[in-house]
């Protein structure tokens, strides 16, 4: 099974969500919300904000059956 490279990011701070295209070899460990400016950090138990804030967990997590990098 090939891993999903886009997911939705959805800012818990104002609600603005963006499509993004996410690192296939890498966890992404902040983000900048483009609507407030908010830096997104993981949640606890989290390796990146993709799995914190996505609608896809990120590529690593995907390809390993939930075990990140």
């Amino acid at each position: 099974m090939e891993a999903k490279l886009k997911s939705t990011l959805t800012c818990p701070n104002c609600g603005h969500q963006k499509e993004e295209t996410m690192p296939i070899d890498a966890c992404q460990y902040f983000y900048a919300c483009e609507s407030c400016g908010k830096v997104l950090k993981p949640k606890k138990g989290d390796c990146c904000v993709f799995c914190s804030y996505g609608t896809v967990n990120c590529p690593p997590m995907q390809e390993n059956g939930g075990q990140c990098c």
